[in-house]
């Protein structure tokens, strides 16, 4: 059953006229209030954290936010996302919005080494025919890279960030609450240990700046909808010195308009005219391959199921492919000519006298049913 995700408006609170310091406003709010940190023992917490991150990252995109404003849900469909799978993920993806203290006057976030890049995620669509040959497809991701102005430092080329003098170069803070020292991320560098007097015009002392890469992705014969393929290292910037993030991509098998896909099978309901089951036939039957002649035995019954080997979808792990299973459908006509008519009566004459075994034994036990529920109690008296 698939999931109703609520309208990321909603989620944070806001108009759709909201500006982006509203956004950023809201944003704050919700991530302060249902930070997990802040909640133990609460498990609706995670999820709207998580929730408001999502719509974030989607309303502060000017491009992500045109589409959803246009379709909604449906309009972000082959657009990256950041894959949010902890707190720590996304308090590294929106660095500038934790930044300040927000969360370090609470949590006291502490880094050991580089954070490596966060994982991106992202829907691609393809045909049941893809899916059985394989494919390449190009596809565009958005996504942050160094600045090149730069080189990532923040800083205006020729400068170079200097050590934070509030911490010292640490990252942290140690501040005395009675009888304990709790350390806190440094509010004045947001945990970095270093501070950037003259910013980098380019980036705007972030050093970093947006990009679309363009990129190939290989799909292998036999992928089902929903499997996840992963490109190393295609994902979100991470620290400096630290790796960059995996680019996930769920693969979506459109609907065929002949096949259904039964694991490694595929189910194609052919029809056929009562002529052709009484007699037999040999029709054209759709295949991955293009047509196929598939012959109708005499007296096929609707429902049947004709198998033609070798014709369904390719196992991914290399171990043969499945068949095409021919689901027979019988019609029977709405409408006959007079000439039509006339031999059908013929016909039922002459079947009236020549009782199929089936039919025999059905009608026989139906005669046998109603002659036990009509027959008197015995009323004997003692």
């Amino acid at each position: 059953m698939a999931v109703t995700k609520r309208d990321y408006y909603e989620v944070l609170g806001i108009g759709r006229d909201a500006s982006a310091d509203d956004l950023k406003k809201a944003y704050r709010q919700m991530a302060l209030k249902f930070h997990p940190d802040r909640n133990p023992g609460d498990e609706e917490a995670p999820k709207r954290f998580k929730e408001a991150a999502e719509a974030y990252e989607v309303l502060s995109d000017s491009d992500k936010r045109q589409r959803y404003d246009r379709y909604g849900h449906a309009g972000l469909n082959g657009a990256a996302f950041h894959d949010f799978r902890s707190a720590d993920d996304i308090m590294s993806a929106f660095g500038d919005i934790f930044g300040g203290g927000l969360f370090g006057e609470f949590f006291g976030e502490r880094r050991r080494g580089p954070r490596p890049g966060a994982d991106l995620l992202m829907k691609l669509e393809i045909e049941l025919v893809d899916a059985a040959r394989g494919a390449s497809r190009s596809i565009e991701v958005g996504r942050q890279e160094f600045c090149g102005e730069c080189k990532g430092s923040g800083a205006r080329k020729g400068t170079t960030p200097t050590t934070c003098n509030y911490c010292g170069g640490r990252g942290q803070v140690v501040q005395a609450r009675g009888f304990f020292q709790v350390a806190t991320t440094c509010p004045a560098c947001s945990g970095e240990g270093t501070r950037v007097a003259d910013p980098c015009p380019s980036c705007r002392g972030s050093g970093r700046v947006g990009t679309t890469a363009r990129l190939q992705v290989d799909i292998p014969p036999g992928v089902e909808s929903g499997m996840w393929l992963q490109l190393r290292g295609q994902g979100e910037l991470g620290d400096p010195g630290g790796a960059r993030g995996n680019l996930r991509i769920q693969i979506l098998v459109k609907q065929h308009p002949f096949f259904e896909r039964k694991r490694n099978d595929l189910i194609c309901e052919v029809p056929i005219s009562f002529a052709q089951a009484a007699l037999g036939a040999v029709v054209d039957v759709p295949t991955l391959d293009g047509p196929e002649d598939l012959e109708i035995p005499r007296g096929t019954q609707n429902g049947d199921v004709l198998r033609i080997k070798g014709r369904g979808m390719p196992d991914i792990g290399g171990r043969g492919r499945g068949d095409e299973l021919v689901e027979i459908f019988v019609e029977t006509p709405r409408h006959l000519n007079p000439r039509q008519e006339e031999l059908l009566r013929e016909f039922a004459e002459i079947e009236h006298e020549q009782v199929s075994p089936k039919r025999k034994s059905f009608f026989e036990k139906l005669r046998d049913y109603f002659t036990e529920e009509v027959e008197p109690e015995d009323s004997s008296e003692s």
